[in-house]
């Protein structure tokens, strides 16, 4: 099986967002920011009463990240707003998100699948008259799980 030795790029990835109450995404790409794809887990250590010159390390909980995603405002992008009101609405709403490493090329590389996601908080952009930046905004998201897989070939 031949791998690529190139690495991949930070730069090029899409975001899909699904709610469960729905069959179409919620959102897909627009993002220019993705950070906290992360797991991590807690290790426990014990000792052997007499043995002074070692400890047993032993697997503990596992603990996932929160992601955060950052994009442009536009007029369409009311709808990570309306997500979080419907949350809060239905505290049992939830949406399974995939975070898509593409190639320079466009292919898909590897996919991060969060599952049972939960929008946590919304940020508005700051609002300057003096500044001529572009307006962002944040979505926070919390996540039950997530794994990778390799991307759809072609």
């Amino acid at each position: 099986m031949a791998t690529n030795a190139y690495p991949f790029t930070a730069f090029s990835f899409a975001v899909e967002i699904v709610r469960s109450d729905a069959g179409s995404p919620l959102v897909a790409a627009a993002f220019a920011e993705c950070d906290g794809l992360e797991m991590s887990m807690e290790v426990k250590t014990i000792r052997e009463g007499g043995a002074n010159d070692r400890q047993v390390r032993l697997a503990g909980p596992a603990t996932v990240g929160q992601l955060t995603l950052k994009r442009g405002m536009t007029d369409d992008s009311l709808d990570l707003w309306q997500w979080m009101n419907d949350s809060i609405a239905d505290p049992g709403l939830r949406a399974d998100a995939e975070v898509v490493l593409l190639s320079p090329a466009g292919g898909e590389r590897a996919r991060f699948v969060l599952s049972r996601c939960l929008p946590v908080k919304v940020k508005a952009p700051p609002l300057n008259a003096k500044d001529g930046a572009v307006a962002i905004e944040e979505l926070q998201l919390a996540y039950e799980r997530i794994s990778v897989k390799r991307g759809k070939a072609g």
